[in-house]
């Protein structure tokens, strides 16, 4: 009879311990602009890349009209141009699902002639993925190795510090933990 409750006990644990690491391990999905999604007015995409911490295992939803707008990935040169000619990426169906395989900087901008001049391109840094609640370390200003026409203007992208992680992620983290304690106990 004992040997039926550890048992029951040893799957429930365990059951719960796999629930709470999927919590904390799995990628967040990023709908960039938000509401507005991928336009080219009333969105700070600057703005709205600061306010959000992007690691591997992430990804990146780009909802746009595709009859008007694409999503193209791009070097940081070509991303300080608007250049649009040599792609990475691109990205046409207006529903764009992007996964971060890989820590760094990534640069987006929207390939229509025009559009990125005036603010449809993002540049996000992607942080390594994370197990545990430790601070992001903060970057300093992003500045463009290649020299720049004489009459185009010197542009210095700064990339914000990667907020905390969230208090219910740390509870999440602590319970797993001390029910993975609990199950080596037995």
């Amino acid at each position: 009879m004992a040997l039926i409750k550890n048992n029951v006990v040893f799957f429930t644990s365990l059951l719960i311990l796999v629930t709470l690491l999927g919590v904390t391990v799995g990628g967040t999905v990023h709908k960039v602009g938000d509401t507005k999604g991928w336009t080219m007015a009333g969105v700070d995409y600057e703005d709205w890349a600061s306010s959000k911490t992007f690691q591997v295992g992430d990804s990146l939803v780009f909802a746009y009209n595709k009859d008007f707008h694409d999503v193209t990935e791009v070097t940081h040169n070509d991303f300080e141009l608007c250049e649009s000619s040599k792609p990475l990426k691109r990205y046409k169906t207006g529903s764009d699902s992007i996964s971060l395989t890989k820590p760094g900087l990534q640069h987006f901008i929207c390939g229509v002639p025009g559009h990125c001049n005036i603010g449809q391109k993002l540049l996000i840094h992607v942080l390594p993925a994370s197990l545990g609640p430790v601070a992001a370390p903060v970057p300093g200003p992003v500045r463009s190795q290649s020299p720049s026409p004489a009459n185009a203007p010197q542009s210095q992208h700064q990339i914000a510090p990667s907020p905390l992680q969230s208090s219910a992620s740390k509870s999440a983290s602590w319970i797993g933990f001390s029910l993975l304690a609990l199950i080596l106990a037995f």
